[in-house]
């Protein structure tokens, strides 16, 4: 097993940003549906060359939150997937667990025929990627986990004591008159103040659905969803590192900073996995990213599309 390097990541986004070529404005992803496990997962796909990118959200969110690191991605296929219960893919009865998941991303990658994947996941997607990489390894050249959810802490189903424990998501507001109103609503709220303004349009634009009632929106992801999901991660981390363990492609571990001695940061101000994940793989790297909070992608989508361009560029 060889020793990761661990590079604090302190590049200037805004520079950065400007020297990455992207994608126009005009263009849109193609939207398609595919039968997969029992469910009908809805995906979008960039056109382009090369090793196909899969992109995977963290829970509550949608395939079309990763609209601004695809447009940084020109020339390069990209697909972005809705997990079974978000967006505009099936929302079949709980339980949601996170097993399935991967298995869900599996079963994509294998329908599509997908060969030499970039896998790339966010938080509970990480261990979504991660999961699914197990699953069809034969298929993926390698993994960008951008502080995924790979911890070894108590999961719900060793906390019997708190049995109410994300009862906070079914209290999220799920009724919106307008995407706009999401917008101005959240746009000054922690963590969504962090965010890169085109991100959170694109989170609110695409995370709405019109309601069944005739009249506003509603979440694509239900909060009764969103709570199953968080639910569902009964697994210990340890299980999957294990299995992770056994893969040989190369895995970058992208960071958020950790919180300071006597700090009590916020929830997602700090990072949200193990901090020596990428020294328990085979080929890891970490790279610690002190200057930004949980929701990497969605406050500097740039430094991601770095991270997948040159993991992209390694496989030729």
């Amino acid at each position: 097993m060889t020793e990761p390097s661990h590079s604090p990541d302190r590049a200037p986004g805004r520079a950065l940003d400007r020297a990455l070529p992207r994608r126009s404005d005009a263009e849109q992803p193609r939207e398609f549906r595919r039968e997969i496990t029992g469910v009908t997962l809805v995906a979008f796909e960039w056109s382009g060359e090369g090793a196909p990118i899969v992109l995977v959200h963290g829970t509550g969110f949608h395939a079309r939150v990763w609209d601004q690191v695809a447009r940084r991605l020109p020339g390069r296929r990209v697909i972005a997937v809705d997990l079974r219960g978000h967006g505009r893919s099936s929302k079949p009865e709980p339980p949601y667990t996170w097993s399935r998941l991967g298995e869900d991303v599996a079963g994509l990658i294998e329908g599509l025929d997908l060969h030499e994947v970039i896998g790339v996941g966010h938080s509970m997607g990480g261990h979504t990627m991660a999961d699914a990489a197990t699953h069809c390894p034969e298929r993926i050249a390698s993994l960008v986990l951008i502080d995924p959810t790979i911890l070894d802490s108590p999961t719900r189903a060793d906390r019997p004591d708190r049995p109410n424990q994300f009862d906070f998501v079914l209290r999220r507001r799920n009724e919106w008159a307008s995407p706009e109103e999401m917008i101005d609503r959240y746009a000054g709220r922690f963590p969504f103040s962090t965010w890169r303004a085109e991100v959170l349009r694109d989170y609110a634009v695409h995370g709405l659905l019109p309601s069944d009632a005739g009249e506003g929106y509603v979440l694509a992801c239900p909060p009764p969803v969103e709570a199953a999901v968080y639910a569902g991660r009964v697994r210990p981390g340890s299980e999957l590192v294990s299995e992770l363990q056994k893969l040989t492609i190369p895995v970058r571990v992208l960071r958020a900073r950790t919180a300071a001695p006597g700090e009590q940061p916020p929830p997602f101000a700090v990072s949200g996995t193990m901090p020596d994940l990428a020294a328990k793989m085979t080929d890891g790297t970490d790279f610690h990213l002190t200057h930004l909070g949980h929701f990497i992608p969605m406050e500097e989508p740039e430094v991601v599309a770095r991270h997948i361009i040159e993991a992209a560029d390694a496989v030729g």
